[in-house]
């Protein structure tokens, strides 16, 4: 039952995570595209304008969707080993990126001039996008809602299954241990003796008793 359940925990996390490398070929293919454009247009640019124009757009762009597929790869990776490292590895890059998407929203709706402090884009790509997300905005809206869904259900498996592995650790390592030895063993004591119709044994506390007859004997007889 504990297999079955650990499977399933570990399927569940791979098709979640597979959300974020969808997003992420997604991501690089539109970048692809933006940078195919972008060459097209900078034929009618003089040196000049190209060297004081930097596609960082697509470049970021691109660079969150190579990110996002490292980060599938990685969460597959864990799912498949189960190895804590992984997990937590993944966990961390998870969080980070939540973080980040956190602080970037709440900078656009809190702030709004947010648009002053990012670079001017001379490609015209970031205007593009931004007509793009405006036009389509309630769709957008619910793959954005599933992409944050997907990275918390992510973390949340990967914790399951880091505390799942951490247990089995632990039965595992009590059902090999071996038996536990008593703190005093039983010695085997000689068998007991007879003097003059009487027994004595070795027990410890008939030592000094047993010493002290037998010196007494010895001593009777020799006079």
């Amino acid at each position: 039952m504990v297999t079955i359940v650990k499977s399933c925990l570990k399927s569940l996390l791979k098709l979640v995570n597979s959300i974020l490398g969808f997003v992420g070929i997604a991501m690089i293919l539109y970048g692809l595209w933006m940078m195919r454009v972008w060459q097209r247009d900078i034929e009618d640019f003089s040196f000049d304008d190209l060297l004081s124009t930097t596609p960082w757009f697509i470049y970021t762009f691109l660079g969150v969707g190579v990110t996002l597929c490292l980060i599938t790869c990685l969460g597959h990776l864990a799912a498949t080993s189960s190895n804590g490292c992984c997990l937590s590895c993944y966990m961390m890059m998870i969080l980070l990126l939540l973080l980040l998407e956190t602080a970037i929203v709440t900078d656009i709706l809190l702030n709004s001039n947010w648009e002053k402090d990012i670079p001017n884009d001379r490609t015209g790509r970031f205007n593009d996008f931004k007509d793009s997300i405006k036009s389509n905005y309630k769709i957008l809206q619910w793959i954005g809602l599933i992409i944050v869904l997907a990275q918390v259900l992510s973390i949340l498996l990967a914790l399951i299954l880091r505390c799942k592995g951490r247990n089995e650790d632990y039965d595992s390592d009590d059902e090999s241990s071996p038996a536990r030895l008593p703190l005093i063993k039983n010695v085997d004591q000689p068998a007991p003796y007879v003097v003059n119709g009487e027994q004595f044994g070795f027990a410890s506390e008939n030592i000094n008793n047993s010493l002290n007859v037998r010196i007494y004997y010895k001593l009777f007889y020799s006079f």
